[in-house]
């Protein structure tokens, strides 16, 4: 009788295409029963109402988040014009309306002043935290907060049509931290027309692109049919922007001590932007297995992701 060899802890991302009506965290809580209990998290929430991309990290994964590429994000939206709710979302309460409605000219007219960096401020019904307290908290027992406004980016805005009831659909391309919802929102501030959010879909996040997300009903089969963790892509898909080495086997034993690696012994490293300190990925036998940084003359780990 022989003994089965230890399963290898699983590690990687799985690119979920989220429905709406479940939260960030429910889609976490099916994958992880599915997966049999294995720690995971998501990079980067959706709202309950919206859909999209939502990748998900598994294992020590969750360890690269701070790492991953700028964290892009590319949304679908339909802007509804005519009123303006508390959420800015079409789940909230009408607020104000309007009838002012826009014309195509006149949203193409404005765009321009909504590109590259400009300030926001959050809505209150965000998860963002005032004095120790989430915003939404303080929203659903009427208390209003004094919201800062904040430095975001939006690479890229495109007007692509109007649609029925007083829409009309945006192409946002954005950094992290932006808020679809209160760019509809204050669109139609700027327009004189009182709007809200009706519909969003995330296409992409960071490396992660709509048409490589599974369901929920995909995951599940794959689930069913043993093949769940084919699904799991390697750790290494959401660094593609950092150097990266093989480590000499001469210094597995060292490394995987938690000792410090000499600089010398990485050439492949230097002249790249691990010189001046930036963090760089560091591969055994084939896998992604730390990444490490420079210190003067010496490797020090940063994250582990090996055995």
């Amino acid at each position: 009788m022989t003994m089965e060899e230890p399963k290898e802890p699983l590690c990687g991302f799985i690119n979920v295409l989220k429905p709406p009506g479940m939260t960030s965290a429910q889609v976490v809580g099916f994958v992880r029963r599915l997966l049999g209990g294995e720690k995971i998290g998501h990079a980067g929430t959706l709202d309950p109402e919206a859909s999209g991309v939502l990748p998900l990290m598994v294992g020590k994964a969750a360890r690269l988040f701070d790492y991953m590429q700028d964290k892009e994000k590319a949304y679908v939206a339909e802007i509804a014009f005519g009123s303006a709710t508390d959420t800015q979302d079409a789940q909230g309460t009408a607020i104000r309306v309007g009838d002012a409605y826009p014309t195509e000219q006149q949203i193409q007219g404005v765009i321009p002043s909504f590109t590259g960096t400009i300030q926001q401020r959050p809505p209150m019904f965000s998860a963002i935290k005032k004095d120790g307290q989430r915003l939404y908290d303080l929203a659903r027992k009427g208390i209003e907060a004094d919201i800062p406004t904040r430095e975001v980016t939006v690479n890229r805005l495109d007007y692509h049509g109007m649609t029925h009831k007083r829409g009309a659909l945006l192409h946002v391309r954005c950094s992290k931290g932006f808020y679809v919802r209160t760019l509809c929102h204050d669109l139609g501030e700027t327009l004189g027309c009182p709007a809200h959010m009706r519909f969003l879909l995330r296409i992409q996040s960071g490396v992660f692109t709509l048409d490589t997300a599974y369901t929920l009903e995909q995951l599940k089969e794959a689930a069913d049919a043993g093949r769940l963790e084919d699904v799991i892509l390697e750790p290494s898909i959401a660094l593609p922007h950092l150097p990266s080495c093989d480590v000499p086997k001469a210094l597995y034993k060292p490394l995987r001590n938690g000792g410090k690696l000499p600089w010398e012994r990485f050439p492949a490293l230097h002249g790249t932007k691990a010189d001046d300190g930036a963090p760089f990925c560091l591969w055994m036998d084939g896998k992604l297995s730390a990444i490490g940084e420079r210190v003067g003359d010496v490797i020090k780990v940063r994250s582990w992701l090996g055995q």
